[in-house]
């Protein structure tokens, strides 16, 4: 019996087969389009040089019962954290997502093994991801006296089945003595000191305890059971000073409702700076909201970072942005890896949490939540210094952009949410 081409192809058609061409298609334009994205920055970053960026000093402000002190520049901050490691008398906490192998992952190393000699309880917690591709003899040359976790997501083999088991410990922080301690956007390394513009902040007193609390806590919790930290910290209430930190296993993520409940009260100004912009609907809603009811919205990310799809994801959201009154700002001087935000010239926040997903809903993350008029003052002294030479982006020329680059920016859009 004849059977036409037709009948043979409607034979061996399937919804399912279609289907699966298509996230097949979808996958290949993704992966082709990333894959030119990393190309073109390899080529542009083998020639790129190193430029100055602007900066600022500023000085120390009074919070209640705690001083505080910003840092937006690396060796600045490095010299200040190796100082007070230098003074410990008790402990020292210190965490960090990466830690590189090169002049400063060294010096920080040699201080600390130092003050271990010394009877210093030294404890040290760095991401197992993050530190990937940083060499095995590195990470495991710390001082035995040192105290060493690097975290892993996965305890078991049964832990690859619970998606709150992904999440990353991208926190990072000093705690010296329970009375001094740093928490900010830097992460330990030679290019983080020198080339990188980013945000931290000293704390001496009371507060820190709550810091050292947080770290004692994710310790006690992954670190080995027969290694738990005893000491104790006095906790206190502080109505200045208000820590907040993402839990994966609990599922709580209380630094994004802490931005969307601060978004959604001012009524003056909301200055943000921030590495990767990719912000859920709810956040998104709430800065668009507030630009349409009179609030000056400025965003600050860096124009080009060191994610190249995650800035093309970035720019898939500047339209709606831009449309709804928000100012776009760009950073070019450097790498922009602050996590920061003042509003109405009254609070602030500083931490380690990108607007990306995977800070908001994902990964461990610490962010201070601070009142203060002075200190808020600062926080806009130091975005009218990272403004200073920016590009900022209008609605018409960017609705303007070339066809391939909005064409590049739908493609690259369904993985925002992965990041």
């Amino acid at each position: 019996m004849y059977i036409s081409f037709w009948e043979r192809w409607q034979k061996n058609f399937s919804a399912t087969k279609l289907l699966r061409n298509i996230i097949l298609g979808i996958f290949s334009a993704q992966f082709l389009t990333a894959a030119i994205l990393l190309t073109i920055t390899a080529i542009r970053d083998r020639n790129k040089k190193q430029r100055k960026f602007p900066s600022i000093e500023l000085k120390e402000v009074q919070v209640g019962a705690n001083r505080l002190q910003l840092y937006s520049y690396g060796k600045d901050l490095y010299k200040a954290m190796l100082g007070a490691i230098d003074q410990a008398r008790e402990s020292i906490y210190i965490e960090s997502y990466i830690w590189k192998d090169d002049e400063a992952g060294w010096d920080f190393k040699a201080h600390l093994a130092r003050k271990a000699a010394e009877g210093v309880e030294v404890y040290v917690i760095f991401d197992m991801i993050g530190n990937l591709v940083v060499p095995h003899k590195f990470k495991a040359s710390f001082d035995p006296a040192i105290h060493l976790m690097e975290y892993q997501a996965f305890g078991s083999y049964r832990h690859i089945v619970d998606p709150r088991r992904y999440a990353l410990d991208h926190r990072k922080l000093l705690v010296v003595d329970g009375k001094t301690s740093f928490i900010g956007g830097y992460n330990i390394g030679s290019l983080y000191a020198n080339s990188w513009r980013d945000t931290h902040l000293r704390i001496q007193g009371p507060a820190s305890a709550e810091i050292a609390r947080s770290f004692i806590d994710f310790w006690n919790r992954f670190g080995p059971k027969n290694d738990q930290i005893t000491r104790h910290y006095q906790r206190r209430f502080d109505p200045l000073i208000n820590l907040h930190g993402n839990d994966a296993l609990l599922l709580t993520f209380p630094i994004r409702d802490m931005y969307i409940e601060a978004i959604s009260r001012a009524e003056h100004s909301i200055y943000l700076s921030n590495a990767y912009f990719v912000p859920d609907g709810t956040l998104l809603d709430s800065l668009k909201a507030a630009a349409q009811r009179g609030v000056d919205v400025r965003i600050l990310v860096p124009w080009t970072s060191n994610h190249v799809v995650a800035d093309w994801i970035s720019h898939s959201y500047f339209s709606e942005c831009l449309d709804a009154g928000i100012h776009i700002l760009g950073y070019r001087h450097a790498m922009l890896h602050a996590k920061t935000c003042t509003i109405d010239g009254q609070w602030s926040t500083i931490g380690t949490a990108n607007l990306d997903r995977l800070s908001s809903i994902g990964n461990y993350e610490i962010n201070l939540e601070i009142y203060s008029a002075e200190f808020a003052q600062q926080m806009e002294r130091l975005f009218a210094c990272d403004t200073e030479g920016v590009i900022e982006l209008s609605a018409e020329e960017w609705h303007h952009r070339p066809w391939y680059t909005k064409l590049s920016e739908h493609i690259l859009a369904p993985l925002r949410f992965m990041m």
